[in-house]
């Protein structure tokens, strides 16, 4: 029972000393890291390219992985597929355009491995 036991804690004591390594200080940089962790194992598990975080009134945030050739492809990608089209970069913002109307999504750095971008909801309408 002993033996069982220790191998569980080593087991625990492993899986989040992994999480600690890959994600580090960006655990905290959101507030609560508990959605940004189970969206982030969903998109592995998943092959859709991104998932969603969480939703406010007015923005839904989503996560995918930072690729170094081209980290905002998914993005660019998402916002094509709802009709828009892109139009330019500005800092962290990507604006897209669709019948003469502007948006702009905000992009950030998560971790070294992922960004967050938040699409605020009337892009849906």
């Amino acid at each position: 029972m002993k033996k069982v036991l220790i191998v569980v804690l080593l087991f625990f004591l492993l899986f989040f000393s992994f999480i600690g390594l890959r994600f580090g200080s960006a655990l905290t940089q959101e507030g609560n890291p508990f959605p940004y962790l189970i969206a982030i194992i969903k998109y592995e598990l998943s092959n859709n390219g991104y998932e969603k975080v969480l939703e406010t009134s007015n923005e839904i945030r989503y996560v995918s992985d930072h690729k170094k050739k081209d980290p905002l492809g998914m993005t660019k990608e998402f916002m094509k597929r709802e009709g828009w089209k892109f139009k330019e970069q500005m800092g962290s913002g990507l604006v897209f355009e669709k019948d003469k109307v502007d948006i702009t999504i905000e992009t950030r750095q998560y971790s070294k491995h992922y960004f967050i971008w938040d699409v605020p909801k009337e892009i849906f309408n």
